[in-house]
């Protein structure tokens, strides 16, 4: 049977990552997330077969949660699996496996001493020979915000990127131009010149079955996706005022008090897309360059609520329980990251809560008068940063 999940956000693509304030006390050592639960295949394996063993265990206490998700879309399809007799182990269903595709793995388990624990493994499997794929997003079906941007992971890098960009349209309606750009040799995005219109149908066609991207390397994607555009939403983070003012359609609806990075570790200036939400994840400074003298991380929180991922790099905006409620609308003091007042274990009635209960993926998060440099175009989906001629400059086809 399947399991409902509690995700642990990445500090790149999909590792554990986050900020917070700098008043969190550490507790004594518990034993690590690999000690209490073990993966199979390891975290980050590339090239699994599907009849490779798939496995979660505990040497001792049991599993509380597990969710295996396919994470080739915006919001990943779950893989049903089924739990063992004794609680101890997990696996996926038998033929749910695809190749080619990406794997997430999140886990939250009881040690033997009742202590729980929440590990995050991701794996990638095996690719034919010769053969490349696209990742996408948004998912099929979705309703998503007016900044949504379209965006490919390639699994190989593309030597021949007018013919794979030529196999990808992306049309809406009502019609706009909408522009490819590309980011290095395996990743290609979409975009308007501006946002998109509340309404809009978007369909995106991949014809990339038989496109040679290289020598002797060919497309398998034969695949057609629809999204529908929401609500106009869009909030200012100023982060000398200390403040965050959410419209829509163009009207106030709130202005809420944040925290946001300290003088040190200064949030991005710049506009960023919603790209993930988590009820609850786990955020670990070592996973993003936040370590003290003995290299472990600078905090670690195992139960961030509302988190909402802004970049690949680990900036998010979150509810916080722990620092004073004084500090919101008045000091600074994460680690890059946007906090929102909040209760331990998350709750609709704060401001933390009341946000992600209207925010949609795509969403646009704009950040003003911070001291840190504009988030690069390619950090998540940030390329309203880039002014339309250097968008459109990045086409194969311009």
């Amino acid at each position: 049977m399947g399991f409902a999940a509690l995700l642990a956000c990445t500090g790149l693509l999909t590792g554990l990552a986050g900020c917070k304030g700098s008043d969190i006390g550490m507790s004594s050592k518990p034993r690590s997330p690999a000690e209490v639960i073990q993966v199979t295949p390891e975290d980050g394996a590339k090239d699994v077969e599907i009849g490779d063993l798939i496995e979660v265990r505990v040497p001792s206490g049991r599993l509380e949660r597990v969710t295996m998700r396919r994470v080739e879309d915006a919001q990943p399809v779950e893989v049903p699996g089924h739990l063992s007799e004794d609680g101890t182990s997990w696996r996926p269903d038998a033929g749910k496996v695809q190749l080619a595709a990406k794997y997430t793995v999140d886990v939250v388990a009881l040690d033997g001493h009742g202590n729980r624990q929440a590990r995050h493994t991701r794996f990638t499997t095996h690719v034919p020979a010769e053969r490349f794929i696209g990742y996408f997003r948004p998912e099929n079906r979705s309703v998503v915000g007016t900044g949504m941007i379209v965006t490919f992971q390639f699994s190989r890098p593309i030597t021949n990127r007018a013919a794979v960009e030529r196999g990808i349209t992306v049309t809406s309606k009502p019609p706009v131009e909408v522009v490819g750009h590309w980011f290095g040799k395996d990743r290609l995005d979409f975009r308007p010149r501006e946002y998109w219109r509340p309404g809009t149908e978007v369909t995106v066609a991949m014809r990339l079955r038989d496109v040679q991207a290289g020598p002797e390397m060919y497309g398998i994607q034969r695949k057609t996706v629809t999204f529908t555009i929401g609500r106009s939403q869009t909030s200012l983070v100023d982060a000398a005022a200390h403040s965050m003012v959410v419209r829509r359609d163009g009207k106030v609806l709130a202005t809420l008090p944040v925290t946001a990075g300290s003088e040190h570790t200064a949030t991005y200036n710049g506009k960023m897309v919603i790209s993930e939400m988590l009820e609850v994840t786990r955020m670990n400074g070592a996973t993003v360059g936040f370590t003290d003298a003995d290299g472990k991380g600078e905090y670690d929180i195992k139960d961030v609520p509302h988190a909402i991922r802004l970049t690949d790099s680990g900036t998010f905006m979150h509810g916080n329980y722990w620092a004073t409620p004084d500090t919101f609308g008045s000091r600074n003091v994460s680690h890059g990251c946007v906090g929102l007042r909040d209760v331990k274990g998350g709750s609709d009635r704060t401001p933390a809560g009341w946000f992600f209960d209207r925010a949609l993926i795509g969403d646009v998060v704009e950040v003003v008068n911070s001291k840190d440099k504009t988030v690069a175009p390619h950090n998540g989906l940030s390329g309203w940063n880039l002014a339309w001629p250097a968008w459109k400059a990045g086409s194969a086809l311009a």
